[in-house]
């Protein structure tokens, strides 16, 4: 993405962050996890801290300032030209000196990152400073995707989407593989379509293996009969994809015919759900509903899926105990499954936008049963 791409869109960022920080009656926050610096500024060394002043300007910004160590003394100016660099090894204490000669009294910190001994330090370092939990504020923010993310995110998902039409297309599905072999070519094909990177380790579980729901690939070899259940994800620009298909190798019995009917059924009720404002829990029950009334509620076990983005699990959570509703522009997983134990199991998952007029389908690989 060019240069002002991002900062336009990181910029925007930064207005809402400050309406967030008046509204909370907080003079800054001071951000040290490295993912909302990202998502703030576009920074993506490895070390960082960021400084936003609720009482800047739009488009001045003269007391928002990322602080990093010489390492990345090039890579801050390229990356976020738009803000002040302060370069030091030690980011945090530089940018409280700056708070403290701002005059600023309430400081925001990201409690849920920051350690006791952290806090500690920095309490020592700028006594003139209150230094006030504000944990979640950034990623309250990131929960809404905008049009640029959306972006990244479909091109993620195409990627997958395309590794594992190769992988189908090339035999790289039939017994004798064993599931380490089969998870290492798909996640090779995903660089080969474009990935920067892996969502997370690749599952395949094959057989008895498809009903542990983060099952790890093994030498366990594919044989025919089995379920085989692929969850995957393909990274750009920083931004995560997330599906699951399960396939069955040659022959079908009954009973997984209907397993993953039920499964389809409860997926397609979970997606119809999606929709801006309403409850996380009823999307949850809306899927889980259809398992439920099959007899097979006990055999869904987490929740129904969770936001994706920078991370692979962000807010919202969508599940049973999920608060909160949906937002227009949220990013979120489908993914009810049922598990027999010692069996077998199926999963299915898509990656979709919440939209006014209906969820954006992310994930374009055919959830039709495939026998393969």
């Amino acid at each position: 993405m060019p240069i002002h791409e991002v900062t336009t869109s990181t910029a925007a960022r930064r207005t809402r962050l400050r309406e967030i920080l008046r509204e909370r009656e907080l003079d800054a926050l001071l951000v040290t996890d490295l993912l909302n610096i990202r998502y703030l500024t576009g920074f993506t060394g490895s070390n960082a801290a960021l400084i936003v002043s609720a009482s800047d300007e739009t488009g001045s910004e003269d007391r928002t300032v990322i602080a990093t160590d010489g390492r990345y003394l090039v890579q801050v100016g390229e990356q976020v030209p738009d803000l002040r660099a302060e370069i030091a090894r030690s980011c945090v204490p530089g940018l409280l000196e700056l708070a403290t000669s701002w005059g600023a009294g309430r400081l925001g910190f990201e409690s849920h990152v920051v350690t006791f001994d952290q806090h500690a330090a920095w309490a020592e370092a700028a006594p003139r400073i209150e230094l006030l939990r504000a944990p979640g504020i950034v990623e309250q923010l990131r929960e809404v995707k905008d049009e640029g993310e959306i972006a990244l995110l479909r091109r993620a998902c195409a990627a997958a989407d395309d590794a594992l039409a190769a992988l189908v297309e090339r035999g790289g599905l039939r017994p004798g593989r064993t599931e380490r072999e089969v998870a290492r070519e798909l996640e090779w094909l995903m660089f080969e379509k474009g990935a920067d990177g892996i969502s997370f380790e690749t599952i395949v579980a094959a057989g008895a293996n498809s009903a542990v729901p983060h099952h790890r690939p093994t030498g366990a070899v594919l044989a025919s009969g089995d379920f085989v259940k692929l969850d995957f994800g393909a990274q750009i620009g920083g931004y995560h994809s997330d599906m699951t298909r399960t396939y069955i190798l040659e022959t079908a019995a009954d009973w997984q015919r209907d397993l993953y009917d039920l499964v389809a059924r409860a997926q397609a009720a979970g997606r119809a759900a999606l929709n801006p404002g309403v409850p996380v829990g009823s999307v949850d029950a809306a899927a889980r509903s259809v398992i439920e009334d099959a007899g097979y509620g006990d055999l869904f076990l987490h929740g129904l899926g969770h936001g994706v983005g920078l991370e692979i699990h962000e807010a919202p959570g969508i599940g049973k105990l999920g608060t909160g509703t949906l937002l227009g522009g949220a990013v979120v997983t489908v993914e009810p499954g049922v598990y027999f134990s010692g069996r077998g199991g199926v999963r299915i998952e898509d990656t979709l936008v919440v939209r006014e007029q209906g969820p954006e389908l992310l994930t374009l690989t055919s959830k039709d049963l495939a026998i393969v």
